[in-house]
């Protein structure tokens, strides 16, 4: 098997076109990377950085994935500190209006109209860069109250207007040019640029992870190990296998609708008809629910924090610091109003994503039916029972990947740093990026008739 492996890296660079792609996509990353450790002027980032690396615990909920989807980034006090995920941002909220928006929606079916939505995705990435960006230079001048235990100074100037600009006006800039080195790998290289730059943020963290796990069983300074390796170190791989082969299996799982065309006339042209299928996937909505639930959990405590520090009344003050004690990062209430929100948002975003209506009406003009079903309002309705029976798989399967990360850190005293590779959004983008590079690898591989990497995850994968 390696030795196959082996050999299909070997043809990868045996076709001119397929090496230029893949050494243009290294040496982009390669930029990407040093823009991580690029510190702004004036920010102490090798005290952060010093910091976060050994108190993992340092930032949890929304600051934490943004520093890991980063790959350190943020705590470096980088150029890139606001990474790619603005663009991401921008790029759902225009998706999302478009579902809702007739303007949008029309505008998306026209000649040139894709390309007019794509410009205003990029302005709106800048100004989500700068509500962010002044949101993080904020943070930065109090950092004890972000980033619990730390103790010591980051802005190293003393005007705060100057400071303001600089920092917002070259972290929107780290991010415009990620934007760009993103769009520049998706045209120019191999796989989706954007998705990739996410992916080496998260892989960049696995040295830090194998240290934290090597401290697990072989801790330093003659310390007795907490951990026993035939106990927990065979369950965590254990775990581990079955969290990358459940990820694989549920990312390519498919139920094939079978379609219908019959004979049909265009002017003077008969086109035949035939059977086919259409593919809806069981893990329709990707991360993107369990990114909405992280990003919404994050908020309440900080409110109810702000609250209690606020109002005067004693009784108020106890009443907003329990549910701050109630909401807490890994409770039971938070776990249960985290898989909550991943159960809705997996439902919400088929809704607005997945137009069966368009669907059935796309089918009956171009004479398509579904075997058994009626055409028009009939074939809605059996795609919108038929999406509502694999979205509930995909979501309790959701659910139980995004909490695997809180359970390992909270109730086993895993460190975050090894627990976030155990599911969650790293495990999920890593798997499904991977898988989709390979893909595009293998059709240049296949096209030159070289055998690929997915000649047998192709049937296996799917059902």
């Amino acid at each position: 098997m390696f030795r196959s492996i082996a050999n299909t890296f070997a043809n990868c660079f045996k076709i001119p076109e397929l090496k230029s792609r893949i050494l243009f996509t290294l040496g982009v990353l390669a930029i990407v990377r040093v823009m991580a450790y690029i510190v702004i002027p004036g920010m102490d980032g090798h005290a952060l950085a010093e910091f976060m690396n050994t108190h993992s615990h340092g930032a949890s909920g929304l600051l934490g994935m943004y520093n890991m989807f980063g790959g350190g980034a943020m705590g470096n006090c980088a150029i890139g500190s606001l990474g790619i995920m603005p663009y991401i941002t921008a790029t759902i909220v225009l998706q999302l209006l478009t579902a809702v928006w007739p303007k949008l929606s029309k505008l998306a079916r026209e000649e040139g109209g894709r390309t007019k939505i794509i410009q205003y995705g990029r302005y709106l990435t800048v100004l989500i860069c700068v509500g962010y960006g002044i949101g993080t230079a904020t943070s930065w001048e109090n950092p004890g109250k972000v980033f619990s235990g730390f103790k010591g100074q980051l802005v190293l100037v003393d005007n705060h207007f100057w400071y303001l600009f600089q920092t917002v006006t070259i972290m929107t800039t780290g991010t415009m040019l990620l934007m760009w080195l993103g769009e520049q790998i998706t045209e120019r290289g191999i796989g989706n640029g954007v998705s990739l730059i996410i992916t080496v943020g998260i892989v960049a963290r696995l040295p830090f992870a194998g240290w934290a796990l090597k401290d697990m069983f072989w801790p330093s300074g003659g310390i007795e190990a907490n951990y026993h390796l035939m106990g927990t170190g065979l369950m965590l791989v254990a775990l581990l296998v079955l969290v990358i082969g459940g990820v694989i299996a549920i990312t390519q799982a498919q139920r094939k609708i079978p379609v219908q065309y019959a004979q049909r006339a265009v002017g003077r042209k008969m086109y035949a008809g035939g059977t086919s299928f259409m593919p809806l996937r069981v893990n329709y909505s990707g991360v993107m629910p369990i990114i909405f639930a992280q990003s919404i959990m994050m908020f309440p405590p900080l409110l109810f924090t702000g609250l209690a520090n606020s109002v005067r009344v004693p009784f108020l003050q106890d009443f907003f610091r329990g549910l701050v004690q109630t909401l807490n990062y890994g409770s039971v209430s938070y776990l249960t109003c985290y898989a909550l929100m991943i159960l809705f948002f997996s439902y919400f975003w088929v809704a607005t994503q997945f137009n069966e209506l368009q669907i059935a009406d796309d089918l009956k003009k171009n004479g398509g039916y579904i075997p058994g079903v009626r055409p028009g309002q009939g074939t809605s309705d059996y795609l919108h029972r038929a999406m509502s029976r694999i979205t509930l798989a995909g979501a309790i399967f959701l659910t139980v990947i995004a909490t695997i990360p809180i359970v390992l850190s909270k109730q086993m005293n895993i460190p975050p740093d090894v627990a976030q590779f155990f599911g969650g959004t790293s495990i999920l983008i890593t798997v499904g990026v991977l898988l989709d590079t390979m893909r595009q690898v293998e059709s240049h591989l296949m096209m030159r008739h070289y055998d690929g990497f997915l000649k047998k995850g192709r049937v296996r994968g799917r059902f």
